[in-house]
């Protein structure tokens, strides 16, 4: 029995220890003029600012903040959660270092940062309001995986604003992330920088036109328009199109079609030894540069012959570095021998295009070779064929300690049918959540329901960014408002009016976010209140949404 329960915690699936303490730049390349967001998270519901000091080296700091919430604890529960952030100017180019900081009663993890040398001031610098756009590549093959970044720069304070990105003919175009803000020095202006990112997947070749993005929002002028002018005033601002030239498959190229930058596979842990019938854990690493893990194939080993795999459910890590996404996969394999001698294990081999290149390459694994021990079970089969033929000689002790011998037996066949139904009845479950998840999205598309609910809007005023609210309060309207001033114009409520304005105050021209999110909170405790369908819209939407809201 002790067997029994160490072979299943080992094949149980294992918790990922939190990091109570914790730091991250919201980017870890930038060039010079332009600043970075460090943001430090804690559970230390008492803990103060850090001491920054350490970063004033290297770093001209601005921006400082704090927001204190609650957040779901891995075994159930509340747990506190402190979020401080600043943001950093480098005072030089290089790789520079973000030096370890205290945190109450632990410290973080040092961080690098590479400053490269500043880029050439886009053509329209010196305008108060613009966008460039970037693909990462103009000559991209079918279906390889384009990042594409906006930036929206303005010079002066907006009190709202609206960012829209057509969805060109031929490709399938996904929001990555969340949108990044930082600061950048341009003709002699300080201008904010919007960042917002997408994946262009072509869907066929040829000539593919990416339109323009728009902008239309509302600025606060200086000290003469708030005396002739009344100090607001409209602006809009058309990025440039963008062409591509896709090229098709080529003629025997690798199949699944996978079109990638690099593609790299290593083990993460391999066990040592393996005995006959006990699991032991192989971890695996896929790391894709170019490609969502949507597009990836699923990181299976090939057959072992001689042992049962069985693989636990994927973690993936998806970021977006040098304008492209780029994706780490790991898994866990629980390996289990089915009798002992020597086990070969084949290597993983996955073939992939390099769209640098234009050739076809394949990632491997090497092979795995093991000596495996005798288990528990060969050893109590052993002792059972033992006593079998003890018995057909009519040795009276073999015969009185038979019973025993069976019921070790017996227990052996129980142990080993309970492995295989806890090993079922987790990939059962982990498909029946999958089906439960799409279906629950079906259903929810079929009948127009809300897709936030007043709890969930709460949850994520606690715990999420301003992108991630602006998006929970777009999806209290069903069909879904196309913009956050859409939005306001269809509540009855002067007090939800005003959240959302002081919302787009803080977003756009860095205010205070805790107090815009303690106004929404407030305001919205008790559910939106729509205004009457019969009552005319004091206030025609100026631009239609032309970027589909719903994103992965």
């Amino acid at each position: 029995m002790l067997r029994l329960f160490a072979l299943l915690l080992a094949v149980s699936m294992l918790v990922p220890a939190h990091a109570a303490t914790r730091a991250w730049l919201d980017r870890d390349r930038i060039g010079v003029g332009e600043t970075t967001t460090l943001h430090i998270e804690t559970d230390q519901a008492d803990a103060p600012m850090p001491d920054l000091l350490a970063l004033e080296r290297d770093f001209a700091l601005s921006g400082h903040g704090s927001h204190r919430s609650t957040a779901q604890a891995a075994g159930g529960g509340q747990r506190p959660r402190v979020l401080f952030t600043v943001a950093l100017q480098p005072r030089r180019e290089g790789v520079l270092t973000v030096p370890a900081l205290r945190v109450g009663n632990e410290a973080t993890a040092p961080l690098g940062l590479t400053v490269a040398p500043a880029a050439p001031a886009p053509a329209r610098a010196g305008e108060p309001v613009f966008i460039e756009a970037e693909a990462d590549s103009n000559a991209p093959w079918v279906q390889q995986s384009v990042g594409y970044t906006l930036r929206l720069y303005y010079a002066t304070p907006l009190v709202s604003g609206q960012l829209d990105q057509p969805v060109p003919d031929g490709a399938a175009v996904h929001r990555v992330g969340s949108d990044l803000q930082y600061s950048r020095e341009l003709a002699g202006q300080r201008y904010t920088v919007v960042e917002r990112r997408f994946l262009v997947v072509p869907e066929r070749s040829g000539t593919l036109v990416i339109p323009g993005a728009r902008f239309e929002g509302t600025g606060v002028g200086g000290f003469f328009d708030d005396m002739f002018g009344g100090g607001r005033r409209p602006l809009r601002a058309t990025g440039p199109a963008q062409q591509l030239q896709v090229r098709p498959v080529p003629d025997g190229a690798p199949q699944p079609w996978l079109p990638l930058h690099s593609m790299e596979l290593r083990y993460l842990a391999a066990p040592q030894d393996l005995q006959a019938g006990e699991a032991a854990s192989l971890d695996v690493e896929l790391v894709a540069d170019g490609a969502a893990a949507s597009q990836l194939p699923e990181l299976r080993l090939p057959p072992v012959d001689g042992a049962q795999v069985f693989p636990e459910p994927p973690q993936v890590d998806e970021v977006f570095e040098r304008g492209r996404p780029r994706t780490r996969v790991t898994r866990r394999f629980a390996i289990v021998p089915a009798r002992a001698g020597s086990l070969h294990m084949p290597g993983l081999r996955q073939g992939w295009w390099d769209v640098r290149s234009g050739v076809e390459r394949t990632a491997t694994l090497p092979d795995l070779a093991f000596d495996v021990r005798p288990g528990a079970v060969a050893a109590i089969a052993d002792d059972a064929a033992q006593a079998a033929f003890e018995a057909g000689r009519g040795d009276g002790a073999a015969r009185a300690a038979g019973p025993w011998r069976w019921l070790a037996i017996g227990f052996a066949l129980l142990w080993v049918c309970t492995l295989a139904w806890v090993l079922r009845e987790r990939r059962l479950g982990a498909r029946a959540r999958v089906a439960a998840a799409r279906s629950a999205v079906t259903a929810d598309d079929a009948a127009h329901a809300p897709a936030t609910t007043v709890r969930e809007l709460m949850q994520v005023l606690m715990t999420g960014d301003p992108g991630e609210v602006e998006a929970a309060l777009l999806g209290l309207a069903s069909p879904r408002a196309a913009g956050l001033d859409a939005l306001s114009r269809m509540f009855d409520d002067e007090a939800q009016r005003a959240a959302i304005a002081r919302l787009q105050e803080a977003r756009w021209n860095e205010g205070d976010m805790a107090q815009a999110r303690q106004a929404l909170r407030e305001a919205f405790a008790s559910g939106p209140r729509w205004r009457d369908r019969g009552k005319s819209d004091p206030v025609a939407a100026l631009l239609p949404p032309l970027y589909p809201e719903r994103g992965p």
